[in-house]
C-alpha cells in the first residue's frame, strides 16, 4: 500500500458521504486558489461521481467556489461521441458545466473524434501544455470504483497496468468489448490530493481486496494509486466499508 496511508473517511449513508465530499472538494479548492491561483481537478465519470457534481453545482454549494478559477479534466472517457448518453464529457457538461456557466475554455476534454490512439496522445499533450514546465500535477483527482476494482479506466489484466509513463493511454477492456481511453497510473498518482467516491454493498468486496487483501494490481487495479507526495482519501458509506477488519 501507499507510502501514506489512505485516509478513510465513513459515513451512515450515501448523502452523508456526498455531502463529505462536497465540504472536502470546497476545501481543496480555496487552498489550491490560495496557494495556486487555480485548481486543476481530473473528474470521474460513473452515476455516483453524477450525483456529487450534482450536489456541487447546487444553491448549496455553488457560491462557495470561485468556479472562474477551476479547470476540469477527465481521468478517463470512453471512445463515443461527445453527444453520447455514454460520454463521461456529456454527463459532467449537463450535471456540473452547464448549471454553474462554466467556460468551455475551463474544461479539458478528450476529442474522441480522433482514433482513440490519436486522442490519446492529444489529451497527454494538453495537459502538459496546461502544466507548463511544472509536473502535471493534478490539485484533486475524483475517482470511483467498479466491483471488480477497476478505477478510471484502470481493468484488470489489461495492458495499461504495467506502464511507466506518465501520460494518457488508449485502452481496451476485453470484458466490455470497448476501447477506453485513460489517465495511466503513474500520472494520476502524481496528485496532491485523491478522493475515491464508493457506497453501495456491491462495491464492499472489492474495497477489502484493495486496502486489505495481497498485492494483487492485475486482478485489483486500483491498488495502483498510490501518490509518492500526495494523499488518497476513501469516501464511503458503511454499506461499502462493511467487509474492512
Amino acid at each position: 500500500m501507499p507510502k501514506n496511508s489512505p485516509q478513510l473517511h465513513v459515513f451512515p449513508t450515501a448523502d452523508a458521504v456526498l455531502e463529505a465530499l462536497a465540504n472536502f472538494f470546497v476545501a481543496t479548492a480555496h487552498h489550491a486558489v490560495a496557494e495556486r491561483g487555480r485548481f486543476a481537478v481530473a473528474l470521474s465519470g460513473g452515476s455516483s461521481p453524477k450525483k456529487l457534481y450534482e450536489l456541487l453545482a447546487s444553491p448549496t454549494y455553488r457560491a462557495r467556489i470561485a468556479w472562474e478559477k477551476v479547470f476540469f479534466f477527465f481521468g478517463d472517457e470512453r471512445n463515443v461521441p461527445q453527444t453520447s448518453p455514454e460520454s463521461n464529457y456529456l454527463m459532467a457538461k449537463t450535471a456540473l458545466f452547464d448549471p454553474l456557466g462554466i467556460a468551455p475554455a475551463q474544461v479539458f476534454a478528450v476529442d474522441t473524434t480522433l482514433d482513440p490512439a490519436e486522442a490519446a496522445a492529444q489529451y497527454g499533450a494538453a495537459i502538459e501544455e496546461f502544466f507548463g514546465d511544472e509536473p502535471a500535477r493534478f490539485d484533486l483527482v475524483l475517482l470511483g470504483l467498479g466491483d471488480n476494482a477497476h478505477t478510471a479506466s484502470l481493468f484488470p489484466h489489461t495492458d495499461v497496468l504495467h506502464t511507466q509513463a506518465v501520460g494518457v493511454q488508449k485502452v481496451f477492456v476485453a470484458e466490455l468489448n470497448a476501447v477506453r481511453i485513460t489517465m495511466t497510473a503513474p500520472l494520476l498518482n502524481q496528485a496532491r490530493a485523491t478522493a475515491f467516491l464508493v457506497y453501495g454493498a456491491g462495491k464492499a468486496l472489492a474495497v477489502q481486496q484493495i486496502l486489505e487483501g495481497p498485492r494483487d494490481a492485475d486482478q485489483y487495479p486500483a491498488q495502483l494509486i498510490a501518490p509518492g507526495n500526495g494523499h488518497v482519501h476513501w469516501f464511503m458509506d458503511a454499506a461499502a466499508a462493511v467487509d474492512l477488519k
